[in-house]
């Protein structure tokens, strides 16, 4: 069931992303921006809590633990961009 969490909450960001690009104003931008950020952070949560419980090894843990603390960077980044431009 963790494993199904962290699929749930990974594909979210996509999509949220992708809703952001559609967005019809800065301030739908930017929530959806958010929440795609909120989800990357839930990612590492889930990330943690599989390794934790040994589920994944530290070699995928780590590969996946990396690109999940850059894109929260990089969204975080970017939700800063916006709010101060809003």
């Amino acid at each position: 069931m963790l494993s199904k969490q962290l699929l749930r909450c990974g594909t979210s960001i996509g999509a949220n992303i992708s809703e952001a690009n559609g967005a019809i104003s800065k301030a739908d931008f930017s929530s959806k921006i958010s929440i795609a950020y909120k989800e990357s952070l839930e990612t590492k949560y889930w990330l943690n809590l599989l390794y934790d419980t040994d589920f994944i090894n530290s070699k995928t843990f780590n590969s996946m633990h990396d690109d999940a603390d850059e894109l929260c960077r990089i969204l975080f980044s970017i939700l800063k961009t916006t709010r101060i431009s809003s």
